[in-house]
């Protein structure tokens, strides 16, 4: 997690460092890595694709979006983590009864 979030902080601070620039390509090309390796490192997550699709808007790549989605996407994992892992918390879905003999006959 600490390693996704590394690569999101960089991506955007090298973004906004070279954003006056207007070095276009090379920020497609952040874009593009940020992508793989935060997908790469955690795992496709459904907010990761409008992140890349805002970053190629001209003005809202100078913020920190991927940042933001990366923090998004641990917040949601671990929140979803420690439902699943709360006491008392049974997500098994329970066994169909068994038909009894009378029941059989009824269909």
């Amino acid at each position: 997690m600490a390693l996704a979030l590394t690569v999101a902080l960089v991506t955007d601070v090298l973004q906004f460092g070279l954003g006056p620039l207007g070095w276009a390509f090379i920020d497609q090309g952040l874009d593009t890595v940020a992508m793989v390796l935060t997908t790469w490192i955690l795992g496709f997550h459904l907010l990761l694709l409008p992140t890349f699709v805002v970053k190629l808007v001209p003005i809202a790549d100078e913020l920190p979006t991927w940042t933001a989605c990366v923090i998004a996407v641990i917040t949601l994992r671990n929140r979803d983590q420690a439902v699943e892992t709360a006491p008392g918390n049974n997500l098994q879905t329970p066994e169909k009864p068994q038909p009894s003999s009378s029941q059989e006959l009824l269909r």
